[in-house]
């Protein structure tokens, strides 16, 4: 079995904040955030939203687009790191307002990097013919738990969702999966933190109010997405024997738009290969590889996607990671 990709979706919360809506820094360091990011807008989720409602308002625009009911659905797999609440899993929430009563409900958190290993964890299921429709999702809800006055942080995040739904077939008449690769190393698991809110340090022993908020030391982790994003192009289409040249599409993580240029250069692939949507939505951690691929696909991938396309993210953890969506033969010529 191999997994067909059916269907893609995405949310994206109606408000919308520009660069200059951020009062509370200086207007001289507006433009920075333009020049540093190449972030000019991104959406904040509603007051009354939470992670799980961005989550099923991209599944359901991904199960209609498939015309599947959520009742038909095996699984689903949400990749976050901002949850509802620490326990019980935000995907239990997603199945309920689904109303996907056979499916099961897992959180995966590799923050960034979320999405491909739960898109990778599904392919794997359905390639060992434990499931045949899995829907995988990414939610971020990070305009929670930013510091508001933190100038390295707050201005480039946003909220949103992103959906996939993969099902099983033995020969492969849309978009497929044709591999990937996982990768994780803990010793920068500090690069990337928010550090209260955990069994080692609850709130009510925090020594510091900053210690509730998303912390990043901006530089390393510049450093770690372009050599490890580089890397994983690199990876994928060695170990699939892909040419370079005929990668028609890059879905990376919308982290930066100085990250995006520098890969493309150590890689040696045209800029305009690479789907580019962070100037509109910011960086939406682990759902943004999903989004980038629902607007690149339109909801069809068999219609939209014209030739191989790798989808790679880095992240926290650190993780990195990849995978490679193939065409059927035919549709390849």
């Amino acid at each position: 079995m191999i997994s067909e990709i059916v269907a893609t979706g995405s949310y994206l919360p109606e408000r919308v904040v520009k660069n200059a809506d951020l009062k509370q820094f200086p207007a001289s360091s507006i433009p920075l955030i333009a020049s540093k990011t190449g972030v000019l807008e991104r959406r904040y989720a509603a007051e009354g939203q939470s992670t799980s409602d961005l989550a099923v308002e991209a599944a359901r625009r991904c199960l209609a687009r498939a015309e599947v009911a959520a009742g038909e659905l095996d699984g689903i797999i949400l990749a976050t790191s901002s949850p509802d609440q620490p326990m019980p899993a935000t995907c239990n929430a997603v199945q309920a307002k689904l109303e996907a009563w056979a499916a099961f409900a897992v959180d995966v958190n590799a923050v960034c990097t979320g999405a491909i290993y739960a898109l990778r964890m599904a392919d794997a299921m359905i390639r060992a013919g434990q499931a045949r429709r899995l829907l995988v999702v990414g939610a971020e809800l990070y305009t929670r738990f930013l510091n508001p006055t933190d100038f390295s942080t707050y201005p480039y995040f946003g909220d949103g969702a992103g959906a996939v739904l993969l099902a099983g077939a033995e020969k492969p008449a849309r978009p497929y999966i044709l591999g990937g690769t996982l990768h994780a190393d803990g010793r920068g698991a500090d690069l990337i933190t928010r550090p209260a809110g955990g069994s080692r340090l609850p709130y009510p022993k925090m020594t510091d109010p900053r210690q509730q908020y998303f912390q990043m030391n901006g530089r390393a982790v510049f450093d770690f997405a372009v050599a490890r994003g580089a890397e994983v192009i690199d990876e994928l289409c060695r170990a699939y024997s892909i040419p370079r040249d005929q990668v028609r599409h890059l879905v990376l993580h919308q982290a930066n738009m100085n990250v995006l240029t520098t890969i493309a250069q150590k890689t040696a692939l045209p800029l305009e290969r690479f789907m580019i949507n962070l100037d509109r939505y910011g960086n939406t951690a682990g759902a943004s590889p999903l989004i980038a691929l629902d607007e690149l696909a339109q909801g069809n991938p068999a219609r939209e996607l014209k030739g191989t396309t790798l989808v790679v993210a880095f992240g926290g953890g650190l993780t990195w990671g990849g995978i490679i969506i193939a065409l059927p033969q035919r549709q390849a010529n």
